[in-house]
């Protein structure tokens, strides 16, 4: 818990517009500790990778599908949370404090003598400025920003307008949620004396990977915007002359895989490397953990192999799992790295020789090509009568062991870690994966191209596939699956590559 009291505190945090990286560091932090997080729909699913286990985590609902809390509700239920001495992260899209309802929640909340504070975020109207290139402010164009709301009753008799005073303001005019009430604004606007010819920058999903800007004028605002808008929420719209600039500096939209929407068929711990990578190149990454990585189901053999490694000459390892399980059950039973101080070490790629840094550890052989049969050819001329420990997966090919026992080595394999297909998507992948069409899914190895066939279905038949190796190419080919590009280094990085070139 946050808090000491008796009574909980509860945090009003300000998540961004979308990119998960836009989340302040304080932010973050709260999301870490909190007993409970209730979460906008609009918020970045992603954030809630931050959240600790234990806590309880509520969205409240997206009126795309009928299901939206009331602001009553939200009310009622960060008191109680917090009467019962709870920490609550109250996530909301964008800056808390601006068209956010703060002032209802915080209201309610201080009545009842419960202490908040407000952490702010990045509010969309900034965001969509940065992330289409345009500045809402400009020496030469607008010397002042005003955000306005689209969802107010907005018409001169109200008295919550006033479309003269806005046509006249000396910069920049940014909506929020202004989509159905378009016509009513803009042509408020005009009426106020506002020139029909003013630029319009209209950006829908700012900051997230599939944000869309539409560009016009003032007058051609109703044609986009109105009740049944092929234009949905969220749009931030910019109104003034810098909506005229910004091509000039469309860094986030001409990124090389921008709205590109590709799935990662891996266990969700070996994902984020490579997802960082590809957000960086613009695109909404899936992960789909095709298969689930586990202990092995006896430890005993594992650990009469470690109490011999003194027995063996080298210790190969054909994956970073294999490499993770080892040593962390090694140090676990009290060893030492130590232990494996006379060792020579070989890794089947750089990806699965990278985790061996972290014990301090370098691989002496790495073949060129990385794949079990360039291994074997890589150790070939000292393998006779040497003592080889091949940490392995419960499944997996018999190329390394078998290759080396041709050469005349003493070959001892022990599972480490247990491999096993899915039995079905988890609920949130499945949801990511029904939200749009998917452009690439990539493929890592044999066991994962056949679970996915079976979890994926007609998906891995409509999107391009890339596959890491000629064998995972040949088992996608044998599933009826031809892939659409196929590393030439048989890596993650080589992966990306042959997306980039495709």
């Amino acid at each position: 818990m946050l808090s000491d009291a008796q009574t909980g505190k509860v945090y009003l945090v300000g998540s961004g517009p979308g990119d998960p990286g836009l989340i302040t560091l304080r932010g973050m932090r709260l999301l870490q500790v909190a007993d409970v997080v209730m979460y906008d729909y609009l918020c970045n699913p992603e954030l809630l990778a931050h959240v600790r286990p234990t806590a309880v985590v509520h969205c409240l609902g997206s009126h795309s599908e009928g299901k939206v809390w009331k602001q009553d509700q939200i009310n009622a239920e960060m008191i109680r949370q917090a009467e019962s001495g709870h920490s609550v992260v109250r996530l909301k899209s964008g800056d808390p404090t601006v068209f956010a309802r703060a002032a209802d929640e915080i209201t309610a909340l201080v009545e009842r003598g419960i202490e908040v504070e407000i952490v702010p975020g990045v509010t969309s109207a900034l965001a969509a400025g940065a992330y289409t290139g345009i500045p809402v402010t400009h020496a030469k164009h607008a010397s002042a920003v005003a955000f306005i709301t689209g969802q107010e009753k907005l018409s001169k008799a109200s008295g919550s307008v006033d479309y003269e005073a806005l046509a006249k303001f000396p910069g920049t005019l940014v909506f929020y949620m202004g989509v159905t009430t378009g016509p009513v604004w803009s042509a408020g606007l005009i009426a106020g004396g506002k020139s029909p010819e003013t630029p319009v920058a209209m950006i829908r999903r700012c900051t997230w990977p599939d944000q869309e800007t539409t560009r016009c004028t003032l007058g051609e605002v109703a044609e986009h915007l109105h009740p049944g808008s092929k234009i949905r929420p969220p749009v931030i719209v910019v109104v003034g002359d810098v909506a005229g600039e910004g091509e000039a500096c469309r860094w986030f939209e001409s990124r090389p895989l921008f709205g590109q929407r590709i799935v990662i068929a891996r266990p969700e711990h070996q994902v984020s490397t490579l997802r960082d990578q590809l957000t960086e190149l613009g695109a909404a990454v899936i992960p789909i953990p095709a298969i689930e990585i586990g202990p092995p189901a006896d430890w005993g053999p594992v650990d009469k192999a470690i109490a011999r490694l003194r027995d063996f000459d080298w210790l190969v390892f054909s994956s970073r799992n294999g490499v993770r399980y080892f040593f962390e059950r090694l140090l676990s039973r009290g060893g030492d790295i130590r232990q494996v101080g006379h060792l020579k070490l070989g890794a089947i790629g750089p990806g699965t020789a990278e985790p061996l840094t972290g014990y301090h550890l370098t691989a002496d052989v790495i073949p060129t090509e990385y794949r079990a049969e360039s291994m074997v050819e890589a150790l070939q001329a000292e393998a006779r009568g040497k003592r080889f420990l091949l940490p392995r997966a419960s499944r997996g090919r018999d190329v390394l062991p078998e290759g080396l026992k041709a050469a005349g080595a003493e070959v001892e394999e022990v599972v480490v870690y247990h491999s096993g297909d899915t039995a079905e998507l988890p609920g949130e992948a499945q949801r990511q994966l029904e939200s749009g069409p998917i452009d690439w899914v990539m493929i890592t190895s044999s066991a994962i191209a056949r679970s996915s066939e079976r979890l994926l279905g007609e998906t891995l038949r409509t999107a391009k596939v890339v596959s890491i190796s000629p064998i995972t190419s040949a088992t996608l080919r044998e599933l009826g699956i031809e892939p659409a590009a196929e590393a030439t280094e048989y890596t993650m990085d080589g992966m990306v590559a042959a997306m980039l070139k495709r």
